[in-house]
């Protein structure tokens, strides 16, 4: 177990730091162009296609099925090598062909995740999107690298690869509203210079975070070479597993086109494409230092025991992670919710545009639990090999998500359209969550639920007068009116404000939150405490 300590604590502080500068490398950007506009939007879409492709590649093959097809290669008289070989020249091939074409079909692709944009708005977006879309022969092979590495129990570099990443392109956005200026949210003006500085400064430093793993590549104790001879790599069984992740991940680029498709109607004056990817970036900050550097390395451990069929420890497994990974995600999301004017006023350009925008994160993190919970549960069937359960109560929450969305079109107003998708989302996400869990408990024999509901009902005991401490932090500070939504004159002294009145309201709820787990004897304490402690110089 010290060893999984060791790794979370690895992966937890990596992606501190990555989404800490990648939040940075957000504001510098909507600084650049603006969080409410028409250009932010077209970036936003151009920006998200290689993502989508990348999300394609890394949730629905690699992390599926290439990390439990290591673990069970690695047991080959070589290693793994041979087999790791092929693949990595097998995935080379498809993601340059996947570049290509995704290049070549650059104008349909904008014109079918921006229905509603305006013809000028859709041209600069085509423009963005040759500049971003080399991005997917970069992200793919840092997927490939990175899981390999995950796979060999070398955890830390590939999450702390993505920060030189957000280094790169936070100078190269700094340039940009150094030689351009800043807010330039009209469409017109936009030559190719200014077009080629920021989507080609997005794109190098996607190139410069996949080169930077090959540093770490030694460290597997594998030597790799090109291998066009992929038979006996498993191809038919991979695809077979594979086949199922696809469908359900391309079910989820659906809905992702639907909401994108929705909320573009809003582009302009409301938050719209560019703002909605901001919040999320807000939202994933507790997910991914919490969720996924503690899941991950449970994750590796879950696969060696599933390939051992030692159900009872994958048993014990899940339902550890879960607890842990709750006792974190409660309390750093009731902490962001009631701090979520201060933390969108990051993001935007007054205190009125951030009023309007709260609402967005705060829908976002009602399914900030649920999603947390999926990421280890979800994995939890992939360790076994079964990703046909997973595509069927994945389409459960895509239906949902487009249905609610198609509401949320029809009904919403468009200053409030993108918190009522984003709401949506989130309700979508709690009913998949909850018959994926019961789903696992009916495989696995139990999943120690009376014992993990117990530790939800002490966590949300605790949130709720930890969310009123935050809530009166807020008011103290003078709420919309106060420093801490800013009115300097100054926009960026503003969002530094806002920073900061962040960080005050929602520490002010986490230490409530942990006094009163404290005073209830939460046991979960001394798990996460330990695992805060590998943290510590020297530990």
């Amino acid at each position: 177990m010290s060893s999984l300590g060791r790794a979370s604590a690895l992966l937890g502080a990596g992606t501190l730091v990555s989404r800490v500068t990648g939040l940075v490398r957000t504001i510098v950007l909507l600084a650049a162009i603006g969080s409410f506009g028409r250009p932010g939007d077209a970036f936003g879409v151009a920006n998200q296609l290689p993502n989508n492709v990348f999300t394609i590649i890394q949730t629905g093959i690699l992390t599926a099925v290439i990390i439990p097809q290591i673990v069970k290669a690695g047991a080959h008289k070589d290693g793994g090598r041979a087999y790791i070989s092929k693949l990595f020249t097998i995935g080379t091939v498809v993601f340059l062909a996947a570049t290509v074409v995704a290049m070549v079909a650059a104008p349909w692709l904008v014109a079918f995740y921006g229905p509603k944009f305006t013809p000028d708005q859709q041209a600069l977006a085509t423009a963005f999107a040759y500049w971003c879309l080399p991005q997917i022969f970069f992200y793919g092979l840092y997927a490939l690298i990175g899981e390999t590495l995950n796979a060999k129990r070398v955890f830390g570099p590939y999450t702390w690869a993505p920060i030189a990443n957000n280094i790169v392109s936070i100078a190269g956005f700094l340039i940009f509203i150094a030689l351009f200026g800043s807010d330039r949210n009209q469409v017109g003006g936009w030559t190719p210079t200014m077009i080629a500085l920021l989507a080609g400064t997005a794109t190098l430093g996607i190139a410069l975070q996949a080169a930077l793993l090959l540093f770490s590549w030694r460290r597997t104790g594998l030597r790799l070479r090109a291998d066009f001879q992929w038979r006996g790599v498993g191809l038919r069984a991979v695809g077979r597993l594979a086949g199922w992740t696809f469908l359900m991940v391309i079910a989820g680029q659906i809905a992702g086109w639907v909401q994108t498709a929705v909320v573009g109607e809003a582009s302009g004056e409301n938050p719209s494409v560019i703002f909605m990817q901001a919040a999320w970036l807000v939202f994933m900050l507790p997910y991914s230092i919490f969720a996924i550097s503690i899941g991950t390395p449970y994750f590796t451990q879950i696969a060696e025991h599933a390939a051992e069929n030692r159900d009872a420890e994958v048993r014990g497994d899940v339902a550890r992670c879960i607890r842990v990974i709750s006792l974190f995600v409660v309390g750093s999301g009731i902490a962001l919710a009631v701090a979520a004017v201060p933390a969108t006023r990051i993001f935007t350009a007054s205190a009125e545009q951030a009023l309007q925008a709260a609402p967005v994160l705060i829908c976002y993190l009602v399914g900030l639990l649920p999603l947390a919970l999926l990421f280890i549960v979800q994995r939890a069937f992939y360790a076994y090999g079964d990703t046909r359960t997973p595509f069927y109560f994945t389409l459960v929450q895509v239906a949902l998500i487009i249905v609610l969305s198609l509401i949320a079109g029809a009904l919403a107003p468009k200053e409030q359209l993108a918190a009522a998708i984003a709401l949506g989302q989130s309700v979508a996400g709690v009913v998949q969550t909850i018959v994926a869990i019961w789903i696992l408990r009916n495989r696995l024999g139990g999943l120690e639920i009376p014992r993990t509901l117990l530790s939800l009902l002490r966590f949300t005991v605790a949130a709720i007068p930890a969310g009123f401490a935050g809530w009166g932090a807020y008011l103290l500070l003078g709420a919309e009116n106060g420093w801490i939504v800013g009115n300097t004159g100054s926009n960026f002294v503003d969002r530094i404000l806002g920073a900061v009145g962040t960080g005050v309201i929602g520490l002010v709820s986490v230490i409530v939150y942990v006094i009163v787990l404290l005073l209830l004897r939460a046991p979960e304490l001394s798990a996460a405490t330990r695992m805060l402690r590998r943290f510590l110089p020297g530990r």
